[in-house]
């Protein structure tokens, strides 16, 4: 019998919608709908990041109708994303943190080489072919962020006397770091963007959780005993990580 009615609710459920895409200057924002049963209107706004567009949609309007409302929307859309100072792409001449500081992409007339980052100039080298800059500067992010948390994470595992099983590098979109029950650990790569003690602070975080799956006292004793710059790396994601999100990787 449950299974019956279970099937049946399947069956009259509305269908998702189809996402669609809007382009807002140089900016591809791609566009999700979401059906909502309690919904009485079309209501639209930005993710956290200002890289997409959430459109809530009741129950009986169609996608059509939805995509008029979001086209509709574009200068409300345009205004927030301005307020936000727009998206960063990794082409040469745009400027993007590394590891808190300030760096001017700049491209290097060399088809062979390694991208490298000079901290004291403010530059990060890319050399290749020019439609390839992108995706060699993202993976040597990626490349570099997965260094530095790999080497917190072991301090702190040594430190914390624990261990961990693995560790994976991802683009989250609301957490900078996750630890599963396994023992398994996960972290933004955009923390190699923030500074230093951030990035420190995050791994000293999730290391905890292998002890304490929760956000217990304990838990955060055991952090604070290891990481005394906490709280001021809390305070740098609040106030600057929709920062390092704009950077469009």
């Amino acid at each position: 019998m449950i299974g019956l009615l279970r099937t049946l609710q399947r069956a009259v459920a509305p269908k998702p919608l189809a996402p669609s895409s809007i382009r807002i200057g140089a900016d591809l924002l791609d566009v999700v709908f979401r059906r909502h049963a309690q919904a009485r209107r079309l209501v639209l706004r930005l993710d956290s990041q200002g890289t997409s567009v959430l459109v809530t949609v009741p129950r009986g309007v169609s996608r059509a109708r939805a995509l008029d409302f979001t086209e509709r929307s574009r200068p409300w859309i345009e205004e927030r994303v301005r307020s936000r100072g727009g998206n960063v792409h990794l082409l040469p001449g745009h400027r993007i943190p590394l590891r808190g500081v300030e760096h001017e992409i700049r491209h290097v007339p060399k088809r062979r080489g390694s991208v490298a980052a000079d901290p004291a100039e403010g530059v990060i080298h890319v050399p290749g072919e020019p439609p390839h800059v992108p995706r060699r500067l993202a993976d040597f992010l990626k490349s570099a962020a997965k260094a530095d948390l790999t080497a917190a994470s072991q301090r702190y595992a040594q430190m914390m006397g624990v261990s961990y099983r693995r560790i994976t590098i991802r683009d989250q979109k609301t957490r900078w770091g996750s630890c599963s029950a396994s023992g398994e650990l996960s972290y933004s790569w955009r923390l190699i963007l923030a500074p230093s003690y951030v990035l420190d602070y995050v791994a000293a975080h999730e290391v905890a959780h292998l002890k304490h799956l929760d956000h217990s006292p304990r838990f955060w004793r055991l952090v604070l005993i290891h990481c005394p710059n906490a709280a001021r790396a809390k305070k740098w994601l609040k106030a600057h990580g929709h920062d390092v999100h704009r950077v469009v990787a």
